[in-house]
C-alpha cells in the first residue's frame, strides 16, 4: 500500500469548445451524430459489473424526431432493484477500504476520458436523447461533468485534510471521514447529463456504493456515462444502473434497512413524497438516512429602471429560452418597469422571432424540442389558456407542433396580474411571463417577488443603480440560492457558483462544492492518549 500525503491535480474549468464552422470539434461531433443515428443501441442495466437484459424492451426516440428509433433499453422490475442493492453491499467493504487516492485516480481518469475519447459520443447522445443543441450539450455533458469530477476530487482531498486544530501534550486528536453505513440511492433527472453523472459519482467518490436510477428520457446518455465509468475502472457493484419506474424502485429501496441516503434532482412533489416515505420507514433503517435534493424553481429576473436595456433583453432571452427553458434555473417570470417596457418588448420580440427551431443535428437551430409528449401537452394547455384569459396577452410565440417533434415555439406572455397562474406555477418549458410594474412600485415589487412562489432556486437583478442592487440583494436574500447581478439566472459553473436553492427548491446542499461531499461521509473522532492516568484520584481530593 502506498504511503504519503498526496496532492491531487489542481482543477481548472474545462474549456468550452465553440463548434464554429470549419472547426475540428464540429466535424467530430457531426461524425458522432451520424454514427448514433445509423445504429440501434441495445442498452442493458448494469448490476454488479454485469450487463442485464430483460424481455421488456422500451424504444428510445429523439424528442425532435420521434419517428426515428435510436434503440431500446431493457426495463427491470423489483428483483433487479434488489439485485442492485445486494451487489452494492457486496462491493462495499473493498471499495470503502480502498485508499482515497485510488478512488481519486478513477474519477480523474473518468474526467479525462470524457474530455478526450468519449467527448463527442457523450455529447451526441445528449443532443439526440435529450434534444440539446451542440453548445448546450458541450456545456453540460462535456464541461460540467468534467468539472464535477475534477473539482470533487479536490474537495475530497480537502475534506480528508481537515483535522482538529488542537492536540494537547500527551494526546493526538484526529478525525476519520467514513462513508455512510449502507448504500446510497441516486435518482437523476432528464435535463442534465452532468447531474446524472454527478449524483452517483459524488457519493461513490467518498467511499459509498450506489444504486442509480436515471429518468427514462435520459437513459440513452446515461448508458454512455456508464461506459465511461467502467472504462475508468469503477469496480463492479460500486455504481449499479437500473431502469425501473419510481414506485417500483422506492418500494424496495425505502424499506431496506441498509438504505443510507438519497441524492436527488427532480420535481418538488416527488421529493416531498420521498421524504414522507423515508419518515414513515425511519424505524427500519440502520442509520438516519441523508436526504439531499435539488428540486424545482420559478426563477425570476427583476429589471430596474436604471438597467442597461440591451443587457436586460439578452439576459431575459437567454435565461428563459436556452434548452427550451428546461433548466431548473431557467427564467420563467420577469418584472419590468413601465418606463422600459416598450423598448425592452421590442428587443425581446425581435430576438425570439429570429430563433431558428428544429432538430439538433442542424447546428443553426437555437431552439429544439421539449423532452416528451407529456411535457408538450402540458405547455400547450397553458398557452391555450393564456390566449383565452383576459388577464394575459401573448406577446410573441403561442404556437406549437408535435407532428415530427415536440416543438413548443418560445412564447412570451404579458400578465396583467402579478399573481397570474404562469407567474406562479413551474411550467418547465419555453414559456416566459412578464409583469410590468409602475416605476414607483419598486419596493413593493421586491416583496411580490419574494412572496409569489414556493421556490427559491435562482434569480437575477438587472440594474446600474447600486442602491437598487444592494436593496434587491438584501430583500431577496431568501428568494434564490443562486443570485445574479446583471446576468441571466442560469449558467452556474462548478468551482465558481455552487448550485442549489432552499424553500421548495431543495436542501441547498450546493452541487459543485465541498458542502455536497460532506453529506456523503460520517465523521469519526479518534482521541489517543500516550501516557494515560493510572489513578482515578484528582489533585483536589488531597487533604490539607
Amino acid at each position: 500500500m502506498l504511503k504519503g500525503f498526496f496532492n491531487v491535480p489542481e482543477p481548472v474549468n474545462e474549456p468550452v469548445l465553440s463548434y464554429a464552422v470549419g472547426s475540428k470539434e464540429r466535424k467530430l461531433l457531426k461524425e458522432a451524430l451520424k454514427v448514433a443515428l445509423e445504429q440501434k443501441a441495445d442498452i442493458p442495466m448494469y448490476i454488479g459489473g454485469k450487463e442485464l437484459r430483460t424481455d421488456k424492451r422500451v424504444s428510445i426516440h429523439p424528442p425532435h424526431q420521434h419517428g426515428h428509433e435510436l434503440g431500446h433499453y431493457h426495463e427491470g422490475d423489483k428483483s433487479h432493484v434488489q439485485a442492485a442493492i445486494d451487489a452494492a453491499l457486496d462491493a462495499k467493504e473493498d471499495w470503502e477500504n480502498l485508499p482515497w487516492e485510488e478512488r481519486a485516480a478513477i474519477f480523474l481518469k473518468a474526467a479525462d476520458l470524457i474530455a478526450g475519447p468519449f467527448r463527442y459520443k457523450l455529447n451526441a447522445a445528449t443532443m439526440l436523447g435529450q434534444s440539446k443543441n451542440a453548445f448546450q450539450a458541450e456545456i453540460d455533458s462535456a464541461c460540467e461533468i468534467i468539472d464535477f469530477l475534477r473539482f470533487n476530487v479536490k474537495y475530497m482531498s480537502e475534506i480528508y485534510m481537515q483535522q482538529p486544530p488542537v492536540s494537547p501534550r500527551g494526546n493526538w486528536n484526529r478525525v476519520e471521514q467514513r462513508p455512510l453505513e449502507g448504500f446510497v440511492f441516486a435518482l437523476t433527472p432528464f435535463n442534465f447529463t452532468a447531474i446524472a453523472g454527478n449524483l452517483p459519482t459524488s457519493a461513490a467518490m467518498m467511499g459509498n456504493v450506489v444504486v442509480w436510477k436515471p429518468a427514462n428520457t435520459q437513459i440513452y446518455s446515461a448508458n454512455v456515462l456508464m461506459e465511461v465509468f467502467r472504462a475508468a475502472g469503477v469496480p463492479a457493484g460500486v455504481i449499479n444502473l437500473v431502469y425501473v419506474d419510481g414506485p417500483t424502485a422506492g418500494d424496495v429501496i425505502f424499506k431496506h434497512p441498509d438504505f443510507a441516503g438519497i441524492h436527488f434532482t427532480g420535481s418538488t412533489a416527488v421529493f416531498q413524497n420521498i421524504w414522507k416515505t423515508i419518515g414513515e420507514n425511519i424505524h427500519r433503517y440502520r442509520t438516519y438516512p441523508r436526504i439531499v435534493g435539488e428540486t424545482g424553481g420559478k426563477d425570476f429576473i427583476l429589471v430596474h429602471r436604471s438597467a442597461d436595456i440591451k443587457a436586460a433583453a439578452t439576459a431575459i432571452v437567454r435565461g428563459a429560452f436556452e434548452y427550451q427553458g428546461q433548466k431548473c434555473s431557467a427564467a420563467s417570470r420577469v418584472y419590468i418597469p413601465e418606463s422600459l417596457w416598450s423598448e425592452l418588448k421590442e428587443l425581446i420580440v425581435a430576438d425570439v422571432e429570429s430563433f431558428k427551431i428544429g432538430p439538433t443535428d442542424d447546428f443553426s437551430n437555437f431552439i429544439n424540442a421539449v423532452i416528451d409528449e407529456k411535457s408538450f401537452d402540458k405547455l400547450a394547455k397553458y398557452i391555450d389558456a393564456a390566449k383565452q384569459d383576459a388577464d394575459a396577452e401573448i406577446i410573441t410565440g403561442g404556437t406549437y407542433d408535435k407532428r415530427e417533434g415536440y416543438y413548443i415555439h418560445p412564447t412570451v406572455i404579458q400578465a396583467k396580474r402579478a399573481d397570474y397562474v404562469t407567474m406562479c406555477e413551474e411550467l418547465f418549458g419555453p414559456v416566459l411571463t412578464v409583469y410590468v410594474y409602475a416605476d414607483d412600485e419598486w419596493e413593493n415589487t421586491l416583496k411580490v417577488i419574494d412572496g409569489t412562489s414556493i421556490y427559491a432556486l435562482t434569480g437575477a437583478v438587472i440594474a446600474q443603480d447600486r442602491y437598487a442592487i444592494s436593496q434587491a440583494t438584501h430583500v431577496l436574500r431568501n428568494a434564490a440560492g443562486n443570485f445574479y447581478i446583471n446576468d441571466k439566472c442560469t449558467g452556474a459553473v462548478v468551482g465558481q457558483q455552487p448550485f442549489g436553492g432552499a424553500r421548495g427548491s431543495g436542501t441547498n446542499d450546493k452541487a459543485g462544492s465541498m458542502v455536497n461531499l460532506l453529506r456523503w461521509v460520517s465523521p469519526r473522532t479518534i482521541k489517543e492518549t500516550f501516557d494515560p492516568p493510572v489513578d482515578y484520584r484528582y489533585p483536589f481530593l488531597e487533604q490539607e
